[in-house]
């Protein structure tokens, strides 16, 4: 494992994804920045984070047989290892919010973004990028929702050393990954999924709001299965629903 530490860089995954064009990255190459100018989250938002205080992070993972179908398994290994990591620092009430935000007592403390290099049909490799909040004390009035490591346990923390912890975690997860351990992976994913077989409100695209409950998530296409009131399954990609 190589780690690459940047004092300032746009952003880790684009950093990556441009070194692995340019160089033959060894497997579980990792880039780590103090500052990103443009941190990425989901569907072109953006990663707000104060420099010093946070991991930001991108890791280069490498698969030889992974085809594309099973993409879905490779996000919930990433998730099930940040989850296992901030469960053995106690962080309480935990949870996480499909298909990858990770919650402590509502409040989203981690995003994920995961950017694959296909060949063919197959994953030949694929970026993780991980905005973990740590040791921040307080975040802009646009970002309610927000929260760390430090707010919610009171106490400062070594991000190196979170930061390995995390690294091992998710070597064990992409191991069961790359043996295609594919039910036990599930499993760890839908024991921690955010109100999942609770009754909550939702809306969709045009704000129509409807009663259902979180059953699971469609392994093929990685859509969010909802069981409606009248015990229909309909599912959701993303940004196609939220919670009301």
């Amino acid at each position: 494992m190589q780690i690459i530490k940047l004092n300032a860089t746009d952003s880790t995954n684009s950093f990556l994804k441009d070194l692995s064009v340019d160089s033959k990255l060894n497997d579980f190459t990792v880039v780590v920045a103090e500052k990103q100018t443009s941190g990425r989250g989901q569907m072109n938002t953006v990663w707000v984070s104060e420099p010093s205080k946070n991991l930001m992070f991108s890791v280069y993972a490498q698969f030889t047989n992974l085809n594309i179908q099973n993409q879905t398994f490779l996000n919930f290994a990433v998730a099930i290892s940040m989850f296992e990591l901030l469960d053995k620092l106690n962080v309480p009430k935990l949870a996480v919010k499909w298909p990858n935000d990770i919650m402590s007592e509502k409040k989203k403390i981690c995003g994920i973004l995961i950017e694959n290099v296909l060949k063919g049909s197959n994953i030949n490799a694929s970026i993780i990028g991980i905005g973990l909040n740590v040791n921040q004390s307080s975040f802009p009035e646009f970002l309610p929702d927000a929260s760390s490591l430090k707010m919610i346990l009171g106490k400062e923390f070594d991000l190196d050393k979170v930061l390995n912890q995390f690294l091992e975690a998710l070597k064990f997860n992409l191991n069961l990954l790359k043996k295609e351990r594919f039910q036990e992976l599930e499993e760890k994913y839908l024991n921690v999924l955010y109100k999942k077989n609770i009754p909550s409100m939702f809306k969709d695209t045009k704000n129509v709001l409807f009663m259902g409950k979180i059953i699971g998530v469609n392994t093929n296409n990685g859509k969010l299965q909802i069981e409606l009131s009248d015990e229909t399954i309909q599912e959701f990609a993303l940004k196609e629903v939220s919670f009301a």
